[in-house]
C-alpha cells in the first residue's frame, strides 16, 4: 500500500476534519439519525455535514482531503455518499508515525 505520510498528517492538522474522524470512529453513538448501518457503509456526507455545522461544499472538500489521505473510504449508493474511516489505513499511518518519531 502507497501510504503517504505527510498527506495524512496535513489532512489531520484542521481541527474540523480531526474532529469528523473521531466521530467517525463511533458512527452509531455520534450519528445516531442515520437510519442504515454506518458502521456497515458510513454515514451519509449531509448528516456529517449537518452535525459539524458548515457548507456542503466545504464538508465535502474536508471529506475528499481524508479521502485522498487513505483515512476514509467512501461509497456511492444512489444520489448519496456515504464515508468512514480506513482502518487498515490508519494502523499503518500509526506504525508509520511511531517509526518516524
Amino acid at each position: 500500500m502507497n501510504f503517504d505520510l505527510n498527506e495524512a498528517l496535513k489532512a489531520l492538522a484542521n481541527p474540523t476534519r480531526l474532529q469528523i474522524m473521531n466521530w467517525l470512529k463511533d458512527p452509531r453513538k455520534h450519528f445516531p439519525s442515520q437510519e442504515a448501518d454506518p458502521e456497515e457503509i458510513g454515514v451519509c456526507v449531509s448528516i456529517i455535514q449537518e452535525k459539524v455545522g458548515l457548507s456542503q461544499s466545504t464538508v465535502s472538500l474536508y471529506l475528499t482531503a481524508l479521502q485522498r489521505a487513505q483515512l476514509v473510504s467512501s461509497q456511492r449508493i444512489g444520489p448519496w455518499t456515504y464515508y468512514k474511516r480506513n482502518e487498515a489505513s490508519l494502523k499503518l499511518f500509526a506504525s508509520l508515525l511511531e517509526q518516524t518519531l
